[in-house]
């Protein structure tokens, strides 16, 4: 259910993107991720860091390509924000000794500390790791090979995903299976996921 809730303003900007260009399918994930963030916040009751920065980033990102009419700022959004959070995580366990992932999620995962640090490097990777890879394709690649790596390079989150529950699994059955995992999930590629979702 979440990861459909996560794609859905994804879906939407490539179905409009075919039907009616760039800033209309601008315009319509904008409101998506709206939509997407008023349903997250009706089921948690609650809004994480990075369903907040994603929030803000493609609504910033959304309305400069609209009124500039210039597509290179939504191209570039995710690459923003997967920087940032991997600035701001890193930063944080290294700079200010404090590990944001584990406080966020303390409460429906209970892992060793060393673990914790372990998984907050990973996010910090892939966070690295997408940021660079959309850039490449947004700077050298048209607008509708773009959109495309934005629908098959879904692959790499629910890669992660999956690797990083399997990871966790083994840590929690370590622990004698105190508790059950629900791997964090990064925001799209274009989201992320957020959630961590958009393009």
């Amino acid at each position: 259910m979440r990861i459909l809730i996560d794609f859905f303003p994804i879906a939407l900007f490539v179905a409009f993107y075919k039907l009616q260009g760039i800033y209309t399918a601008t315009a319509v994930l904008m409101a998506a991720t709206v939509v997407q963030t008023g349903i997250i916040y009706a089921m948690d009751k609650r809004l994480q860091i990075m369903q907040k920065v994603t929030l803000a980033l493609v609504l910033v990102f959304g309305v400069l390509t609209l009124v500039l009419q210039d597509e290179r700022f939504i191209k570039w959004k995710p690459t923003v924000l997967y920087i940032s959070m991997a600035i701001v995580l890193a930063a944080a366990l290294w700079v200010w000794k404090k590990n944001f992932l584990q406080i966020l999620l303390s409460s429906q995962l209970q892992l060793p500390d060393a673990v914790w640090a372990r998984l907050t490097v990973i996010w910090v990777g892939y966070f690295l790791f997408m940021g660079a890879l959309n850039g490449y394709v947004a700077a050298n690649f048209t607008t509708d090979e773009w959109i495309n790596f934005k629908l098959w390079g879904y692959v790499f989150p629910v890669l992660f995903i999956v690797g990083q529950g399997l990871y966790i699994a083994r840590h929690l059955k370590d622990d004698g299976g105190a508790a059950q995992a629900n791997a964090p999930t990064p925001p799209e590629a274009n989201k992320p996921t957020d959630s961590v979702k958009a393009p």
